[in-house]
């Protein structure tokens, strides 16, 4: 099975070495972001334990956009809402 050449930073171009922090920039950004709404947000407008969705948020892109999408509770969507 061949292995795959994992460049060093040094190895890496200019534009990859940018896209490289770009990106880490986004997920810290976005790690913040939903670590603070789940700061600033009450346990009732929040599905599930907040506690996990902390821990949750941790996890790369993945656990920040599961809390905004899946984590949060919409605006009317409690008992007696009108659809």
């Amino acid at each position: 099975m061949a292995k795959k050449n994992k460049k060093t930073w040094k190895e890496m171009s200019p534009a990859a070495r940018a896209g490289f922090v770009v990106i880490g920039i986004g997920q810290v950004a976005l790690m913040l972001a939903a670590q603070r709404d789940i700061s600033k947000r009450p346990a009732a407008q929040i599905n599930g334990p907040k506690a996990a969705w902390r821990v949750a948020a941790l996890i790369n892109f993945i656990g920040p956009m599961g809390y905004f999408i899946l984590g949060r509770k919409r605006p009317g969507a409690g008992l007696g809402a009108v659809e």
